[in-house]
């Protein structure tokens, strides 16, 4: 077996035990939460966004946290994902749009899945901001734009790309705690996922290995 194949290989297990990993953490997380271990974290957290909410600079905290949440919504990612496959397949990167479409196709079942099997109520804690009808955790909004917008910093491949992705992926998920929608902890697990599937993804997906 040659040099290349056993790093292949090696990398190949390292994408693997970071799905697993993630997926043990999202299980510890849903543990917490429903034994009570984190009503500390998420009402204190949820609190202190409700209180932001009734202060004087509320209402433009509230209209910047509906533009994150929309921006990050499925019609959202859609609207991005129609910019950036013409981009691609303009300049020729045809096996980095099709790697960019599985992962987000597979990544967007894996929560739904993920979501069905837990199947968390949403908070009530708060008014609701935003029109909700799935259960709560994990977040999709947080594990979607992980994996969008981590994945169009690996493509771009460049530090100014990765650090307003990362902007990006927080303000969306603060977002859903902001309008009452989601636990912080619901938020944690959407990005814990949507990190393990874009790292497995990154070296097992053919059209983009490694």
């Amino acid at each position: 077996m040659g040099v290349r194949s056993i790093s292949d290989r090696w990398t190949r297990e390292k994408g693997a035990g970071a799905m697993v990993l993630a997926l043990l953490c999202v299980v510890a997380i849903a543990w917490m939460q429903r034994a009570g271990w984190l009503d500390g974290l998420n009402v204190g957290l949820m609190g202190a966004a409700g209180e932001a909410r009734d202060s004087a600079w509320g209402g433009p905290s509230i209209a910047l946290m509906r533009l994150a949440t929309a921006i990050g919504d499925t019609i959202g990612r859609l609207a991005i994902l129609a910019v950036v496959f013409p981009l691609l397949l303009w300049g020729r990167r045809r096996a980095d749009a099709l790697w960019l479409a599985l992962m987000m196709a597979g990544g967007t079942a894996l929560n739904l899945i993920l979501k069905q099997i837990f199947a968390a109520p949403r908070p009530d804690l708060l008014p609701h901001l935003d029109i909700v009808q799935s259960y709560s955790f994990p977040s999709g909004h947080a594990a979607g734009n992980m994996m969008l917008f981590g994945a169009l910093a690996m493509l771009a491949g460049r530090r100014s790309v990765y650090w307003a992705a990362g902007v990006m992926i927080a303000l969306i998920g603060i977002s859903r705690v902001w309008l009452g929608v989601h636990w912080p902890s619901d938020v944690m697990a959407g990005w814990v996922t949507g990190f393990g599937w874009l790292l497995l993804c990154r070296v097992w997906l053919p059209a983009r290995r490694g």
